[in-house]
């Protein structure tokens, strides 16, 4: 897709004033922590805010080099299986609202992909598109580039809801049990 840069801003998933549950430290020693997830990367990120900020799901944050004004730093990328229920639980709205941001970058995708060896295509790594709906892909796209999600759902009746399926992926993607990365950097 494109060059991979570090990220400038993430949508926080779950902010702990208080820190985590099981960090076992004395209460005056814990610092408050947020995940979110790089709006550029999609990476899981860790954050500490600034002292007396307070952060609310959904919100966006600067985490890039420069002066950041609520978070204090960035612990580094976390595993989707650190996220606490309220993360995971605002996860697939996010991500389907960071999707919605860059729609052109993802049909983009539907547009110039290519297959990985003779037998796979990089379509059929999303999830539920298999041969059949490859084809099909491939075909539309050989007259005029798709120019829109809506497009593709017009153009190509066996996908419904492509957005659905690169939410699938990302989350796929995100758990680490996949051999190619479409979309996480």
């Amino acid at each position: 897709m494109k060059e991979v840069k570090r990220e400038e801003e993430a949508i926080i998933l779950d902010y702990l004033s208080n820190g985590y549950a099981s960090d076992t430290r004395p209460s005056h020693l814990k610092t408050s922590v947020a995940q979110a997830i790089g709006k550029n990367n999609l990476n899981i990120l860790e954050l500490v805010p600034r002292k007396g900020v307070d952060l609310q799901p959904g919100e966006e944050v600067y985490v890039g080099d420069q002066k950041r004004d609520k978070i204090h730093h960035v612990i580094g990328k976390i595993s989707i299986d650190k996220l606490t229920a309220t993360a995971r639980g605002e996860l697939e709205d996010t991500i389907k609202n960071i999707i919605k941001l860059r729609e052109p970058e993802f049909v983009d995708f539907f547009n110039k992909s290519q297959p990985l060896s003779i037998r796979m295509h990089s379509l059929e790594l999303l999830p539920g598109l298999g041969k059949k709906h490859m084809q099909m892909v491939v075909e539309e796209r050989r007259g005029d580039p798709f120019k829109s999600f809506d497009d593709i759902k017009a153009r190509v009746k066996l996908i419904p809801d492509p957005e659905k399926l690169i939410i699938k992926r990302i989350i796929k993607e995100l758990e680490g049990n996949e051999k190619y990365g479409l979309f996480v950097r």
